[in-house]
């Protein structure tokens, strides 16, 4: 292929910032002094917030989501998802001392959550501000900002600045729990287990063939990987416009589970740990509607499927997300593709969308 024809590849952005996300992963555990973490977790630590409320649009809602889990499961406090409208259309203004409010944005540029993140910090939260860009609204209207190093994002559809985000929320609130600055522990070895899923792209532009003329799909999982699920969706609608629905495994089996027949694929994600663990109650009855299940996970669930992907063993059930995103991105880019789409460029979409 000439220089120019790569140039023009359809998707060719999307798939070189997914082959950035361990070297991206790299420059947080190895500068996360620069990125701000530190500065932060010490504020948070020296507040000792009763809460924490995380505020995000798009594909940052499931960073934060993400970080929702994270905060409950390894902090013990309570955690919740804030609907900016109504701070902004409704006007409202709780009452947030003792409350820690994190704003998420991969270009922190987003009016809503400018707006929100002023209103919190005038009504007595501590603000931080995680984004991709330090010289942002939002970053400015924080106590303290997070910057995910994830360098500049060309494609339409975030991929490496959201497992950025996913890493810094995690080495952030992990500090945090620890009382302890620096180290990166267990998400040491992420890097190079990124480098090792990507080398195997191969094995998703296979199974992307096998969906390329799918109108509808339904992704699930359960605790930690339920953030997966919904950013998996996510790609494949606002890449390859195909109709996904994302579910909780446990609320798939509330009702949504009628949706399933043979012809609506359903990518399951089943890593190790309680959340994949849950899922082995979803699998039984996904067959029982002759389902055409596609598993991300450990090598046991996957073999029990028509089709997947296998993750490597051993990865902490809090770090698995940043592995398990991977496959998806790939197939939402392939299938993209093979319908002659340019995922680089989805119609009607612009890389920051401003809402208020």
């Amino acid at each position: 292929m000439t220089t120019v024809a790569a140039a023009q590849r359809p998707g060719r952005l999307m798939a070189a910032e997914i082959a950035e996300q361990p070297a991206a992963w790299r420059r947080l555990l190895v500068d996360g002094h620069a990125a701000g973490l530190d500065a932060a977790a010490a504020l948070i630590r020296s507040r000792a917030p009763r809460t924490v409320l995380f505020v995000a649009r798009g594909t940052s809602d499931h960073a934060a989501l993400y970080a929702k889990y994270l905060t409950e499961i390894r902090l013990g406090l309570p955690a919740g998802l804030v609907s900016p409208s109504t701070m902004t259309a409704y006007g409202a203004r709780p009452d947030l001392r003792d409350v820690l409010m994190i704003g998420i944005s991969q270009s922190g540029g987003s009016p809503d959550l400018v707006h929100s993140l002023e209103v919190a910090r005038a009504q007595g939260a501590l603000t931080v501000a995680v984004t991709n860009n330090a010289a942002s609204a939002l970053a400015r209207a924080a106590h303290a900002h997070v910057d995910v190093l994830a360098g500049a994002e060309r494609s339409v559809a975030a991929t490496k600045s959201y497992t950025a985000q996913l890493l810094a929320l995690y080495l952030l609130l992990e500090q945090v729990r620890d009382g302890r600055d620096g180290g990166a522990g267990p998400a040491a070895a992420l890097p190079d287990l990124g480098d090792a899923l990507l080398a195997r792209s191969a094995e998703i532009a296979a199974i992307a063939q096998r969906y390329r003329f799918a109108q509808r799909m339904i992704t699930t999982a359960r605790g930690y990987s339920y953030p997966t699920a919904r950013e998996a969706a996510l790609k494949l609608m606002e890449t390859a416009y195909v109709s996904a629905q994302a579910f909780s495994g446990a609320d798939l089996l509330h009702g949504p589970l009628a949706l399933v027949d043979p012809q609506v694929p359903v990518l399951a994600v089943v890593a190790e740990g309680v959340g994949g663990a849950a899922m082995e109650h979803v699998l039984p009855r996904l067959a029982e509607r002759r389902a055409d299940v596609c598993c991300v996970g450990h090598p046991d669930a996957v073999a029990r499927v028509a089709v997947g992907f296998s993750l490597p063993a051993g990865v902490p059930e809090a770090l698995s997300p940043l592995l398990e995103i991977i496959p998806f991105q790939l197939l939402a880019l392939h299938v993209a593709v093979d319908r002659g789409g340019d995922p680089d460029a989805p119609r009607g979409l612009s890389k920051i969308t401003e809402t208020l």
